[in-house]
């Protein structure tokens, strides 16, 4: 069997080439996207939407899946976050409120869709758009455009589509640990159907470190953990009593660590990077 060719590595200023365009073209043609008739759920959904104070702008097909959306304009006071997001970035929200002020625009929809649980005050929520929603509210919008998925499993991809702001490992870690609570209760399935929003096992079990201690350095055990973690063939409900088993296993084992850190560094080593050495 011949050997591997060696990697050889990129000159600098060499800019990687961009990936080709499929050759097959895939999905629906433009004049396709409203060629058919909406099925019943979605035509409940929009007097849902419209009974709610909402308006239904338009019904369509998205392009590449062609699964049905509505681009709607929704009672601001409906919308909240989905309950197991991420914690706003102040800075961020203060960016949007000073553009969308200045330009006197808004331009981008936020995804939404029709809460669960009907008694509470929110009726929707967002998934991908906290920031925009946040600075729209304390700019005093009444309303908000959204593009409304009739599935409600849409709330749970988060990983998935939120491109609003790129999330780091603790706030990832803790949108999926909460996440997982609320789909425990709701399902009993397992954690392999949930892989697409669950997005790596290592998130669930760091999730968990995350919440008991909120400085917990995740970011030096997370490549050991990503190594070692599989997704569990156990019920959710089940299976996550055997993460808080990982979770503690793991801070006890930072808590050896912190001490071995503290060691070194009495001896006058210093470095960001000590403690990932000595994981």
């Amino acid at each position: 069997m011949p050997a591997k060719r060696p990697k050889v590595p990129r000159a600098a200023g060499v800019v990687r080439r961009r990936r080709q365009p499929a050759h097959a073209s895939t999905g629906l043609a433009s004049t396709e996207l409203q060629a058919a008739a909406p099925p019943a759920e979605v035509a409940e959904l929009h007097r849902a939407i419209e009974g709610d104070g909402g308006k239904v702008l338009s019904i369509y097909r998205e392009p590449y899946g062609g699964r049905w959306v509505m681009m709607t304009a929704l009672p601001i006071e409906l919308v909240e976050p989905t309950p197991f997001q991420r914690n706003l970035s102040d800075m961020h929200v203060r960016k949007l409120e000073l553009v969308i002020g200045k330009i006197g625009r808004f331009l981008d929809p936020i995804i939404a869709v029709r809460a669960p649980r009907s008694q509470q005050v929110a009726k929707y929520w967002t998934p991908n758009g906290n920031h925009r929603l946040s600075a729209m509210k304390t700019l005093g919008a009444k309303s908000i455009v959204a593009i409304v998925v009739p599935e409600a499993a849409a709330a749970y991809q988060i990983l998935a589509m939120n491109t609003e702001k790129a999330h780091n490992l603790r706030e990832k870690s803790l949108e999926v640990i909460r996440m997982y609570k609320e789909l425990a209760r709701l399902d009993d399935v397992t954690e392999e159907t949930y892989v697409l929003e669950f997005e790596e096992p290592a998130f669930i079990t760091l999730g968990l470190c995350y919440e008991e201690r909120p400085r917990f350095s995740g970011g030096a055990y997370n490549p050991v953990l990503k190594r070692v973690e599989a997704f569990l063939k156990n019920p959710l409900r089940a299976a996550i009593e055997l993460r808080r088993e990982r979770a503690k296993t793991m801070l006890a084992l930072d808590d050896q660590i912190v001490t071995q850190v503290e060691a070194l560094k009495a001896k006058g080593l210093t470095s960001p990077y000590l403690k990932s050495f000595v994981v």
